[in-house]
């Protein structure tokens, strides 16, 4: 059915403001129908009076009025966690793009699934929290799930129309972040305003850090495995700074298909939500000649060791994926307030995944559970490492 009618979750964030571009680029393959974002109603307002959706929804009740003042008379207006849920169910709409940073966007997803809404994912979370029932549920209510990550948009796009059977393993690629090249031993000194100078990519602060401590790369592993339904033990990671090669699949007789593209988060939204169809728009293309070089090396594991962490978790399963995303969130906002150094970022992951006893094929309360649990014990971890 086309055009698609997409709920866009996150919208003032940036993958929703490219998912906007998106939709400026295309009006006659994507309608934007609903619209939900944190606390930015100058943002959101402005959203809405561009793309007139059904409804426009803010996180807070608080910031409610102003947003009613703010948007256009025609759109209707809502907040709060039952606000998010309506826009995510909405019967205008075909796909829901899920753009949340952290947990909150698990219970929209759902509750999206369950309606018969596909799902397009870009919050790393849904899948690494809770990938064994949203892959579950897509499956029984017959819904796609559709990666915006580049690197997981990437490998779709590589797969397709290739039987399982063919695949040997999977390989991302990473940045390397800003500290590719700095020393280990120079890591303690690293502080936030220099994490937060990503090389390549602008986001948000939590994915940046994420880039340069590796868990950006260490949750789309697990966010692979259940994804594309294959042991974790066959997703590797390769380093490529130049992030041009998205990510590769290599076939068990050697050849590797890769996908390539300038880097604009706007490409691989556009494949996501206009799958399966591909078509024109005016996105810049790679310019060949101005690229000299395209270079790979093998990630150092003993200086980012989010990786090993996200092997050992994604091994266990169960529960343990959701300790390791709950702590390194918690890690991250205290090294963002100067409470602890960069290194402990890592320290307090491990530590609070060998505290955790897991639990197989945990019921969503028994997620919550022990996201709740690992986030106490790692804010007590934080505390007895408040060492700046």
């Amino acid at each position: 059915m086309w055009p698609k009618r997409v709920a866009v979750l996150g919208s003032t964030g940036s993958i929703g403001t490219s998912t906007m571009k998106v939709a400026r680029d295309l009006p006659h393959l994507v309608q934007i129908k609903t619209l939900a974002a944190g606390r930015n109603v100058e943002l959101l307002a402005r959203q809405a009076a561009e793309f007139r959706p059904a409804l426009a929804v803010c996180s807070c009740v608080e910031d409610l009025l102003a947003l009613r003042d703010k948007c256009p008379s025609d759109v209707v207006t809502d907040a709060g966690d039952e606000a998010l849920i309506r826009a995510a169910t909405h019967p205008e709409v075909d796909i829901v793009l899920v753009a949340i940073v952290g947990v909150a966007g698990l219970a929209p997803a759902l509750a999206a699934i369950r309606s018969g809404k596909d799902l397009a994912v870009a919050s790393k979370e849904i899948l690494v929290l809770a990938g064994e029932i949203v892959t579950s549920e897509a499956r029984r209510h017959g819904v796609k799930i559709l990666p915006v990550d580049s690197e997981h948009n990437a490998i779709f796009q590589c797969l397709e129309g290739v039987a399982p059977e063919f695949v040997k393993r999977l390989i991302l690629t990473a940045s390397g972040g800003p500290f590719r090249t700095t020393p280990i031993s120079e890591l303690q000194r690293v502080r936030p305003e220099q994490a937060l100078k990503h090389p390549t990519w602008s986001m948000g602060k939590k994915i940046t850090i994420d880039s340069a401590t590796m868990f950006n790369k260490a949750l789309e592993m697990i966010e692979a495995r259940w994804l594309f339904d294959i042991p974790i033990a066959s997703v590797d990671v390769v380093v490529h700074p130049q992030s041009i090669v998205h990510s590769m699949v290599e076939m068990v007789d050697g050849s590797v298909l890769a996908q390539l593209s300038v880097t604009d988060m706007a490409f691989p939204i556009q494949y996501a939500l206009c799958y399966p169809r591909r078509v024109p728009n005016t996105l810049p293309p790679i310019d060949w000649a101005k690229i000299s070089s395209l270079t790979f090396e093998l990630p150092d594991e003993k200086k980012f060791p989010a990786l090993r962490l996200a092997r050992e978790a994604g091994e266990i399963c169960g529960t343990m994926p959701a300790v390791l995303n709950a702590s390194n969130e918690v890690a991250v906002e205290a090294f963002l307030a100067g409470r602890i150094r960069f290194p402990e970022i890592w320290a307090l992951v491990e530590e609070t995944m060998q505290q955790h006893t897991p639990q197989q094929h945990p019921t969503l309360e028994d997620l919550i559970a022990a996201d709740n649990q690992a986030r106490e014990m790692a804010r007590r971890f934080c505390e007895g490492k408040a060492i700046i």
